[in-house]
Formats: C-alpha cells, sequence, structure tokens
C-alpha cells in the first residue's frame, strides 16, 4: 500500500496488534461515536451493502471484522445466516447479535474453501495488515456465485465536499472520539484512509483473486464506498 502516504502509521505485524489493541478500546462506546459522527448514515450504508448481496434467504455471509455485530444484525433481519469474525475480542464481547462469532484473522480465516455464500466487511480494508491476501482469502472461501459487499471510508470526487469532508473527518471526528471514547483512536481512523490503494487497484487486486463483476459505487456525495462482485 502507499509508502509515503503512510509514513508515521504502523505496519506489518505491529500494524495488526495496534488495530487489535485500539478496537479493544473503543468497543464499548463504538455504535454510539459512529451513529453521532456519521449522522447515523451508516445504518443506511450497511442496508445497500446487504441488499447488494442480492442471495436468497438462508444463505451463509459471512461478516469479517463484525464488530458489535452492526452487519450480523441485518444480514440476519434480512432472512441470511451470518457468522461473525473479528480479530478484536472487546468489539466481540460488546457485540449485540445472535449470529455465531468467531476470534479469527481475516487473512487466516479458520473455514474451508468455498464453504460460504457471501461475505460482508464494513469498513475495515484499511485496517487489515494486507489487501491483496485479503482479497485471496475471499476468493478461497466464497463459492462460485457467491457474493461480496465490502464497505468502506471514501474521499468525495468533487473538490469543495473533499475539502468540507477532509475538515470534519480530519478535525471534528476525532474530537468527537476524543470526548466519547479514546482520543488517540479516532486520530488514527482519519489518518487511515491513506492505507488504502487507489480503487482502481482494489478492483483489480479482486479481479485477480477471482471475483467477475466487480464494481464500484459512491455512497452519500463520495464519502463512503461499497464495492461488490461475484466469485467466478
Amino acid at each position: 500500500m502507499a509508502s509515503a502516504q503512510t509514513e508515521g502509521l504502523p505496519t506489518g505485524d505491529e500494524k495488526v496488534e495496534a488495530v487489535r489493541s485500539m478496537f479493544d478500546a473503543i468497543a464499548p462506546r463504538y455504535d454510539l461515536v459512529n451513529r453521532l459522527m456519521t449522522f447515523r448514515m451508516d445504518v443506511g450504508w450497511r442496508k445497500k451493502t446487504i441488499a447488494s448481496l442480492g442471495l436468497r434467504p438462508g444463505s451463509v455471509v459471512l461478516d469479517l471484522a463484525c464488530g458489535t455485530g452492526d452487519l450480523c444484525r441485518g444480514l440476519a433481519g434480512a432472512g441470511l445466516s451470518p457468522v461473525g469474525m473479528d480479530l478484536s475480542y472487546g468489539m466481540l464481547a460488546a457485540a449485540r447479535t445472535e449470529a455465531p462469532l468467531v476470534e479469527a484473522d481475516a487473512l487466516r480465516l479458520p473455514i474451508p474453501d468455498a464453504s460460504v455464500d457471501g461475505v460482508t466487511c464494513g469498513f475495515a480494508l484499511r485496517n487489515f495488515k494486507e489487501l491483496q491476501p485479503f482479497f485471496a482469502e475471499l476468493g478461497r472461501v466464497v463459492r462460485p456465485g457467491g457474493r461480496i459487499a465490502l464497505l468502506e471510508v471514501a474521499e468525495p470526487p468533487n473538490p469543495f465536499l473533499r475539502w468540507g469532508h477532509g475538515i470534519y473527518f480530519g478535525k471534528i471526528v476525532p474530537l468527537i472520539g476524543g470526548l466519547l471514547s479514546d482520543g488517540s483512536a479516532y486520530r488514527y481512523l482519519p489518518k487511515s484512509v491513506a492505507y488504502l490503494p487507489e480503487p482502481e487497484v482494489m478492483l483489480e487486486q479482486l479481479g485477480g483473486s477471482g471475483f467477475v463483476d466487480v464494481d464500484r459505487r459512491l455512497l452519500s456525495t463520495g464519502i463512503s464506498q461499497l464495492i461488490t462482485a461475484t466469485r467466478a
């Protein structure tokens, strides 16, 4: 991932441990801060993520970096069968879902090949140690014809909106996070966007990992993005 942009941010195994401990720390008020800093837009984004799967009722969907279970609850409400996995035990302990939960590394999933109908992942791509191995792991565990839907933050293409979003995400979000949760974590999260490769690179990597119909859709003027694909 981008080297100059990520200067000063943890990488490799150091990043894995930093992300784990950070999410353990912010788990108790994670949902509250999310709702406040997105003005509840994250609720709609998750609904769009689930709808984009287009899977039959009862389909088994793996929700990676499931956190406190927001997507798991939505998946179950849509008639699907979610299984949540997260690296952070603190997040799993704070989860509010009836779905089975597993503490696991998304780059080494403890499940057989082609064993799930779909995968969702919300706001975690920039937190993984590496993206290419993550996409390869998705290609391994999703059955042919299965679907993935990856929700992540983005930067608006409009220069004025991008400027305003940069101020809000870089200044206001850390302030809200510091008042309600852990200040250092919410100073890190806006900076972590630098870990994301260019959109074309991510789409190309998914194509190289066994996916077709790879698509990227901007949501809410471009402050978030939804990447979908079908397992070939």
